[in-house]
């Protein structure tokens, strides 16, 4: 049984022949899928920039499972192992691949990405260097949501995060509330966080923000020109947060755009060019799952406060739409192999 994306807002429940892993695959039965703001953006718009729904798509990327089969070379689990997917799986032979970028593979197969189906169902298959061991303490859910980690420790390691620095994150949705724990891994002695949400801003001073200010509040403005932030990590794509955000550095400072509010957004070039501050975009993440199930492991990263509903296969139509309706809902689970939660 698979969640099948047939339009934008239509999904519906199909039944599907089980997938046979390929020689150098495993079949998982999934555990736990979190749902992401692209599953959404597909749900509702049915596409993202050049990516388009054409033709019937399963939804679902951060998962969690079991491994229940073997292709023919899998040697790295045995079955009964439960894993983590990294959802994206390049090619190997590109210019990135072999510079180990990987990320930036032109031909990467991405879960949940048109035309390849996703996790929003009950049994998938992947390359098995891609399904990463979790031990038994971690839970399917800490598993799933290892992919939206991993976002955000690139994210902190694309703003070079140093120990002392002083990091702000604008956007307290699920990457930028774990953009504040990546930072403090890396060492920063400060995160200051903006949202314009309450219950945001309070979570992220639970998941360690030294402070978390409204930006649309009197004197937001002024409190942020004067922090002289070593780095900005934009989680919101709202163009007034990357010129407040920007406004916040210091001279020499680097600034990483992962948020995604549109194809374009306007840099204050006046404090790029005075300041010499760097600025990159961020494109999911590259070698990232390791250290994120060692964090979790270690509990030096909290990931269930992120997690505030749950559903089944055939509520995938509720699991996308709760975030626009659901008061305090940050991050959404499916446990496929159930039919409701």
């Amino acid at each position: 049984m698979v969640s099948v994306l047939d339009g934008p807002g239509s999904v519906r429940v199909e039944p599907r022949e089980q997938p046979v892993p390929g020689p150098d695959e495993v079949l998982v039965r999934i555990a736990a899928v979190g749902v992401c703001g692209s599953d959404v953006h597909y749900f509702e718009h049915g596409r993202i920039g050049e990516f388009v729904v054409r033709a019937p798509l399963v939804l679902g990327h951060e998962a969690s499972g079991v491994v229940v089969a073997r292709g023919e070379r899998a040697t790295r689990h045995e079955v009964g192992q439960r894993v983590a997917l990294e959802p994206g799986v390049p090619c190997g032979r590109c210019p990135q691949c072999r510079a180990g970028r990987y990320n930036l593979c032109p031909d990467v197969r991405f879960f949940a990405t048109p035309p390849i189906d996703g996790a929003f169902a009950r049994y998938v298959t992947i390359n098995e260097h891609f399904a990463y061991a979790v031990p038994d303490s971690m839970t399917d859910e800490q598993a799933a949501l290892i992919e939206p980690l991993s976002v955000g420790l690139w994210a902190a390691r694309r703003a070079e995060v140093k120990p002392g620095d002083t990091v702000l994150v604008t956007g307290a949705g699920p990457i930028g509330l774990l953009a504040i724990q990546a930072a403090r891994v890396a060492g920063a002695a400060r995160v200051v966080v903006t949202d314009l949400s309450p219950g945001r801003r309070e979570l992220a001073l639970r998941m360690g923000a030294a402070a978390a200010l409204d930006p649309a509040a009197d004197g937001a403005s002024a409190e942020l020109a004067g922090l002289g932030a070593d780095a900005l990590v934009e989680c919101s794509g709202a163009q007034q947060a990357v010129t407040a955000g920007m406004g916040a550095l210091r001279g020499g400072a680097r600034a990483v755009l992962v948020g995604m509010g549109g194809d374009e957004v306007r840099l204050p070039m006046s404090a790029l060019q005075v300041r010499e501050v760097t600025v990159t975009g961020t494109f999911r993440y590259a070698n990232t799952y390791p250290a994120a199930i060692a964090l979790v492991a270690a509990g030096r990263v909290d990931l269930d406060p992120l997690v505030t509903g749950r559903f089944g296969l055939n509520q995938v139509e509720q699991a996308l739409t709760t975030g626009s309706t659901g008061e305090g809902a940050v991050k959404a689970i499916v446990y496929p192999q159930l039919d409701e939660v």
